[in-house]
């Protein structure tokens, strides 16, 4: 690649600051190093302002933790320091801006994309779930937003459906920091079209990141000088590449590439705070240092999720190498309990914006009116009582489970056969009329996402034998099975097998065949092993579609605007049968 240094201008009274680095009294440089206070005007500093994962998050949570109004007050002090200390600074986003709060969700994100571009972000990665709306609506945050969106790994495809070599994005931008021109390419998950609705991407195209970046580079060499090279990625930090069932991330996009021509990548997807402590990630608490990645001569980092921390990376470049002085991830009004239970700040409270916070109070305002728009209504109970629902099937259980497998089946390849709901999940019941979109989120307030698997008969028989015996907040609601649960016979024989505590007649209308394969929907909650129930995560044909049980939840009802409850009840007309001795279970518990 051709370079040529571009060294910034700094002023006399900046340099002679720099040569005080050392003192505890000039916080403007406590991020400069001493190699660079020694070369002077041949050291050039700039910092990476960095968020990911914003998740809808625009504004405070209940408890006044993180939202955009304190972010710009911290982005904006972070600024003002390393002007003052001669240099540069570029704010960056890991993508992901949308899915995740109720009153961004029901207004497309227009908030957050507002509130961004007040913050004056420079660039952002593409995320998987800027897909969970029509190209329509992407098309219209981009045109709110006054940065890029970069992705250079999604093409256009033409009438046939076939590839083109027509990128739907930027692939790439370059910028003037201080005086160094960087080039910052955009990178998406090729996992994309696994966990969005198919009709969203049936016009896109998403190449592999660690192939593209080749090509991107070439191009970049072919019609740019440029000092170095930043990825901006939404593919997640996977601990010395181990992705798992997740697509490749940055830690293996890093490793793709010749030494020398990716000089960092600032990444989401993954939602982890990339702090690392040997070959792992460190035990990280919000306010304790944190070291990032760097694989190949690459820095790699992330922020977490939901701008709960600003990440700020101080780089300095001197005759053509690339240091990073420091790097923080920097609370934004997070808080904990304290010996009387009460939150409070972990660090110094940062005043929110008022100006952020007075053109986003009007769509915070709106949010919570829409909260409490009818979106469908049901002649009965549907019972989550806590008492109840933990004991026995439910109507609301059984709603629950089909609402999360006809999506699915909808949205996705497979044909769910049945679907899996831990009870503790299940927050309260909805009453007789009305039912809004708050109502949803009382019953379903942990954004926990829906998932589903894909397993063989076999394994499906040893998973209902492990939950079907769950008491209390693990006993599943199931949908729709015929299924005999002998609740003792570990007890009768030690040795008890799975086809001897569970005697499956059929799910979803097909008759029970070890040899058959069956799909079934579930919550990632309980995906990974929560109310002890079998981790499932790492099966090969686990996904996890990264959308909110809520968020479908609510499209059921807006499709079903009539629920009649006879129509949920639990072993009514071809409806779940889950039997114990020969009559309906409430629960294995004595």
């Amino acid at each position: 690649m051709n370079k040529i240094l571009l060294k910034g201008l700094v002023a006399t009274a900046v340099v002679s600051a720099l040569t005080a680095c050392g003192s505890d009294n000039n916080d403007d440089n406590k991020y400069i190093s001493q190699a660079c206070a020694d070369a002077g005007d041949a050291c050039t500093i700039f910092t990476v302002i960095h968020t990911n994962d914003n998740h809808g998050r625009f504004w405070a949570n209940k408890d006044g933790e993180y939202g955009m109004a304190a972010r710009k007050t911290a982005i904006d002090n972070i600024r003002d320091e390393v002007e003052r200390a001669g240099g540069d600074t570029i704010l960056l986003s890991g993508g992901d801006i949308n899915t995740g709060v109720p009153e961004s969700d029901m207004q497309d994100a227009v908030p957050d994309f507002i509130g961004m571009s007040m913050l004056g972000y420079d660039a952002m990665a593409v995320g998987n779930h800027e897909f969970d709306n029509p190209l329509t609506v992407l098309d219209m945050q981009a045109n709110i937003a006054q940065f890029p969106m970069l992705a250079a790994n999604i093409y256009k495809k033409d009438l046939n459906g076939d590839p083109t070599q027509e990128r739907y994005f930027e692939p790439y931008r370059v910028f003037e920091i201080n005086g160094l021109k960087v080039a910052i390419i955009g990178f998406t998950t090729v996992d994309t079209p696994k966990v969005v609705s198919p009709d969203n991407v049936a016009s896109l195209h998403f190449t592999d990141p660690q192939e593209e970046i080749q090509k991107v580079l070439t191009e970049i060499e072919t019609n740019e000088t440029v000092d170095m090279v930043f990825a901006l990625t939404h593919m997640g930090h996977y601990a010395n590449g181990e992705h798992g069932t997740e697509a490749p991330g940055d830690v293996k996009l890093a490793e793709s590439v010749a030494k020398g021509k990716l000089q960092a990548i600032i990444g989401g997807h993954s939602q982890n705070p990339v702090c690392m402590e040997g070959d792992g990630y460190a035990d990280f608490n919000p306010g304790d240092e944190c070291k990032p990645d760097e694989k190949n001569g690459t820095f790699i980092m992330q922020a977490h999720e939901w701008g709960k921390y600003v990440g700020r990376a101080d780089f300095e470049y001197i005759d053509g190498q690339l240091s990073l002085s420091s790097y923080k991830l920097i609370p934004i009004n997070l808080k904990e309990e304290n010996e009387n239970e009460e939150l409070v700040f972990i660090t110094e409270e940062i005043e929110q914006d008022q100006l952020v916070l007075d053109a986003l109070q009007h769509y915070q305002d709106l949010g919570q009116e829409l909260l409490d728009v009818a979106i469908s209504s049901t002649d009965g109970k549907l019972e989550g009582d806590r008492g109840v629902v933990r004991a026995e099937q439910t109507n609301l259980g059984q709603l629950l489970t089909r609402a999360y497998a006809d999506w699915v089946t909808a949205n996705f390849e497979p044909t769910v056969d049945f679907g899996v709901m831990n009870s503790g999940g299940i927050r309260d019941s909805i009453a007789e009329g009305t039912i809004s979109y708050r109502d949803v989120l009382t019953v379903q307030p942990f954004a926990n996402d829906v998932a589903f698997v894909t397993m063989t008969g076999t394994e499906v028989q040893d998973y209902l034998a492990n939950v079907a015996l769950k008491t209390g907040g693990g006993m599943p609601q199931l949908y729709p099975m015929e299924m005999n649960v002998t609740c003792d016979a570990i007890e009768i024989n030690p040795d008890a097998t799975s086809a001897d505590i569970v005697q499956i007649a059929s799910l979803g209308g097909r008759d029970f065949n070890l040899a058959d394969n069956y799909t079934f929907s579930l919550i990632n909650f309980s995906a990974k092993g929560g109310d002890d129930y079998p981790v499932v995560t790492a099966h090969a044909n686990y996904i996890d579609t990264q959308r909110s049980d809520a968020s479908v939840l609510r499209e059921y009802f807006e499709k079903n605007p009539n629920i009649k409850v006879a129509e949920y009840a639990p072993a009514n007309g071809g409806h779940p049968k889950f039997f114990r001795g020969g009559s309906e279970v409430k629960s294995c518990a004595k």
